[in-house]
């Protein structure tokens, strides 16, 4: 059975990604890309869908031993995991090297005291575990083969075959090292060449090492900050700049239901908002390449501006469901593919916009041709900013005006604005002030309950939503408005559970409720990030600092977050680790520095 979400590490190359959880199992690896297919599926499965554990030997039948300690090296994705057993100490340390040909999985085992027994147990399914490969040997070297696929093991360790798995049984003391690699390869090309685990371990470590040196924020939240930063680096598709959401599908909103989606992809929302908090730490680079893919992805026709895109730019994201998987924790249907792909989502438009704004204001090198995009954008919200849409939250339900799309259409064309009137871009710069001011006086008429003095969810719902605390932050409206101050104060009211956490919008149980699901969900981590900063800008900057601090308490003993906190069970549920939480908590992290350093 897969571990808790928070027993998980991330361990990535930039390309794709590996979850290992504390008793040294690697349940979810997909290769060659974050979107490719599982050659790892245990986490929404069973070890029959494929797992790779290593560590200290324990009898047959027995649950594997958890390790006592794990870290991360310093600031870096190489995992050290510890083990005391009675016959003494033992290290693991996990990586997957930036990637310089074939992906490889690297795993060292290190003697520290006294002499231990460690079995390696490694179990390939590709296909998100349905397709059990032909193992075999090819000289000293162990292969996978199945279809395209081929997976390459490498050790000085002895290893056999049982049970359609490939295991090794050996014994480690004080100093000594025994390396495992897993290399992937198309299976029609020559192998994969022959591993350099400690060499790729100390470049590993360097490359971590000089990338963080660029981060420019050194305020009293710099750790949870970096290692903040270095999971959003690790979701980032080195190729061609584009940021998936999380490297995993279909680990469960709640537990047991059915609120389970496939987040291997870069939405472009989250992948702006990412774009902001690495730009605002000094990681001009991953903006500049970004804006690139985006460039690419778009290809010069708004008119059919998809939500999100494969992570080189794919249009077609059909899902479908995996019925051999059962799911975490039972949590099925296990998806692949999202087909929220084909929504309408308006606010998206304002998010690309503020991000192409913000990497001009920041001085990144002009492209004329982002500046062309933004003004076509606009262009056609001019047209289409009326409709309704399915909005931040991919509602699967009937479309509605939300006032949340209708807040960052706005935005889209208030910063546009901004660039005409800098003088970069010519633009009908009268036409889109009026444009500015309608959507404006819109929002305020239609989206605003003036007897309970909040926004809604959308144009005539009784119902609030969390994205409504963006209103401040996107400079809508002043944070001393008395309707802003309304609406954070009838969000705390209505939509915190009741240790303080804030949920997206309410549900309906067996109902289905306005998202058109049934079943509810945890507190959504980004909202709770949201009005901790809501909060600081309304003056109340040590009641943002608890809530600040009480979302950095539950991350996991590694720093991560996944997408929500279940409040009743007390655990992290939905994809993990998710962009979402970890793009906010670097903001309310600037935010309160900033507070502090003007003695807020």
């Amino acid at each position: 059975m897969a571990g808790r979400i928070e027993d998980y590490a991330l361990i990535g190359d930039m390309q794709t990604a590996a979850l290992v959880c504390r008793d040294g199992t690697a349940d979810w690896l997909c290769l060659p890309r974050f979107d490719s297919h599982a050659a790892f599926a245990g986490l929404l499965g069973t070890e029959e869908h494929g797992y790779w554990r290593i560590g200290p030997a324990h009898p047959a039948g027995a649950t594997p031993p958890r390790a006592d300690r794990r870290r991360y090296r310093g600031d870096s994705l190489v995992l050290e995991s510890e083990w005391d057993t009675e016959r003494g100490t033992v290290r693991i340390i996990d990586f997957m090297p930036p990637r310089d040909g074939a992906p490889q999985l690297i795993r060292i085992v290190e003697g520290v005291t006294g002499r231990v027994p460690m079995r390696s147990a490694l179990r390939m399914r590709f296909s998100y575990g349905r397709v059990v490969p032909w193992v075999h040997k090819v000289g000293d070297r162990t292969v996978a083969v199945a279809g395209p696929d081929s997976v390459w093991l490498d050790t000085t360790a002895e290893t056999f075959g049982k049970d359609l798995t490939t295991y090794s049984d050996f014994t480690v003391a004080p100093g000594e090292r025994v390396a495992f690699t897993i290399s992937w390869q198309p299976s029609h090309g020559e192998p994969p060449a022959l591993p350099d685990p400690e060499g790729s371990l100390e470049a590993t470590e360097e490359f971590w090492r000089e990338w963080v040196g660029h981060c420019t924020y050194h305020g009293p939240y710099r750790d949870a900050v970096v290692r903040s930063l270095i999971t959003l680096k690790a979701l980032t598709y080195a190729p061609t700049g584009g940021i998936v959401a999380a490297p995993t599908t279909s680990l469960p909103e709640e537990i047991g239901g059915v609120r389970n989606w496939d987040y291997r992809y870069t939405w472009l929302r989250d992948a702006a908002i990412t774009l902001s908090s690495l730009l605002r730490t000094g990681y001009r680079e991953e903006a500049r390449a970004w804006r690139e893919w985006l460039l690419r992805a778009v290809a010069g026709d708004p008119e059919n501006l998809q939500i999100m895109y494969g992570i080189a730019g794919e249009r077609e994201l059909g899902e479908a469901e995996l019925p051999w998987l059962p799911g975490y924790e039972n949590s099925g249907p296990v998806r692949v593919g999202n087909g929220a792909a084909g929504q309408l989502q308006l606010d998206v438009y304002g998010e690309v916009t503020e991000a192409l704004h913000l990497a001009h204001m920041t001085g990144l090198a002009r492209n004329d041709y982002a500046s062309l995009l933004q003004l076509r954008l606009i262009g056609y919200l001019e047209d289409h900013w009326t409709e309704p849409d399915e909005g931040i939250w991919e509602v699967r339900g009937p479309r509605r005006h939300f006032v949340h799309s209708k807040v960052m259409a706005w935005v889209a064309v208030d910063r546009t604005i901004k660039l005409i009137e800098s003088g970069d871009v010519d633009g009908p710069l009268e036409r889109w002030r009026e444009l500015r001011d309608d959507i404006h006086r819109d929002v305020c008429e239609r989206g605003y309950d003036k007897e309970r003095n909040t926004f809604t969810q959308s144009y005539g719902s009784q119902e609030l939503d969390a994205s409504l605390l963006l209103i401040p932050q996107m400079g809508f409206l002043p944070p001393d408005d008395k309707r802003v101050i309304g609406t954070i104060e009838a969000i705390q009211r209505e939509l915190s559970t009741p240790d303080g956490f804030v949920l997206r919008y309410p549900t309906a149980g067996h109902e289905a409720g306005v998202d058109g699901l049934e079943g509810d969900e945890g507190a959504f981590l980004a909202c709770s990030f949201w009005l901790a900063d809501d909060l600081a800008m309304i003056g109340r900057v040590d009641e943002a600092r608890q809530l600040f601090e009480k979302l950095l308490a539950l991350r996991n003993d590694l720093g991560l977050l996944a997408e929500e906190w279940d409040p009743r069970l007390k655990r992290q549920v939905g994809n993990f680790p998710q962009a979402f939480s970890h793009v906010p908590l670097i903001d309310t992290a600037l935010r309160l520095t900033a507070s502090s350093a003007f003695g807020g």
